[in-house]
């Protein structure tokens, strides 16, 4: 058993961060879900004696998403993606921090107040063919929430609304009756943002919808949930390592390190811009056409441990611009380098010039 003395402290995400992560949403209209100083650790135990370790999958991160806006999160494999999304919606616990959603603590939620607000945050996830249920058929993979939700008063009233969403994701209603294993790739996606969507929530994190798809089936989802967020007003967490994808659905990036936000902001400032040195270091490594010549810049070495992550910045092993006694031993606050810009980066030396 551990105690809440064995977990490390988070190294980002402090009180100064926080405010102005809050000082920056007081600026317009109160954010639909607000996460501070937000860590998951999970306890490696490496013998029946030794202290157990914590691998840091998510470490201190704040950040916001407002109605109708679209996050983006990217970063590369193992960076905690995945599990900072599962965690903003309770399907993973946090170990610290608070998540508000709609001006509410969801990490003090329980019992009725927890499953009705999880009514209205959803997931889609990355894989069309292992996030479906091969025994259930289309009817009662996407009328199970409304069951679980009591949303509907008759039988009847359940099928219009499992009907209705199978429209609005582009299916038909006679395909209620079929299992998942007679679709498509691309139409068992669609059936689950059905399953997500016909509980009518108000957030959706997108977990890596369509890296499992052909690219002209990426194209045909990526505008339906563009279309679907526009007809429902929803909030979106768009989680992919694909960096093209991302610029084009989202209205802010965030981009991930090693369980931190190294960077955030307006998505054509982060991606023209590129401050921080990993994000830019992303960004050179992608395929272009236009490069006139230049020879794509790779990031060298791998990210370190999340059991055992590098003191300081944890980029700056890998960083070019990296200052000994400075980089390897101060962990950089994620600010503004502009006040009143909302572009954000945890960098002791940006890539300003």
């Amino acid at each position: 058993m551990t105690r809440d003395s064995d977990f490390p402290l988070p190294s980002q995400g402090d009180a100064a961060g926080v405010a102005a992560a809050r000082a920056e949403s007081a600026r317009g209209a109160r954010p639909l879900l607000q996460v501070e100083r937000v860590s998951k650790l999970y306890p490696v135990q490496r013998g029946p004696l030794a202290k157990p370790s914590f691998v840091q999958a998510v470490d201190g991160v704040t950040f916001h998403v407002h109605r109708g806006e679209t996050l983006g999160l990217v970063g590369e494999s193992g960076s905690g993606k995945t599990t900072l999304g599962r965690t903003v919606i309770r399907l993973v616990e946090p170990t610290l921090g608070r998540i508000f959603f709609d001006g509410e603590d969801l990490t003090a939620m329980s019992g009725r107040a927890l499953r009705a607000t999880r009514r209205r945050m959803q997931i889609v996830f990355q894989d069309p063919y292992g996030s479906l249920n091969p025994r259930m058929t289309v009817r009662e993979i996407v009328g199970e929430g409304i069951v679980i939700h009591r949303l509907a008063r008759s039988r009847d009233e359940a099928t219009a609304m499992v009907e209705g969403a199978l429209q609005k994701v582009g299916l038909r209603p006679d395909m209620m009756e079929r299992f998942p294993h007679e679709f498509s790739g691309g139409q068992r996606q669609r059936i689950a943002i059905a399953r997500a969507l016909v509980v009518r929530p108000h957030f959706v994190v997108c977990d890596e919808p369509v890296s499992a798809l052909d690219l002209s089936v990426q194209a045909q989802i990526i505008n339906l949930l563009e279309e679907l967020q526009d007809e429902l007003s929803l909030s979106l967490l768009f989680i992919s390592h694909d960096l093209r994808v991302v610029e084009h659905v989202s209205h802010r990036i965030a981009v991930m390190y090693l369980g931190r936000i190294v960077e955030i902001g307006a998505a054509r400032d982060v991606a023209e811009r590129r401050y921080h040195p990993y994000t830019r270091a992303l960004f050179d490594a992608m395929p272009s056409l236009d490069r006139g010549g230049k020879a794509r810049r790779l990031l060298p070495g791998a990210p370190g441990s999340a059991i055992n992550p590098p003191e300081g910045c944890v980029f700056h092993p890998r960083c070019r611009k990296a200052e000994e006694g400075k980089c390897d031993v101060e962990v950089p606050p994620l600010e503004e380098l502009a006040a009143g810009t909302g572009h954000r980066v945890a960098c002791w030396h940006p890539e300003v010039e």
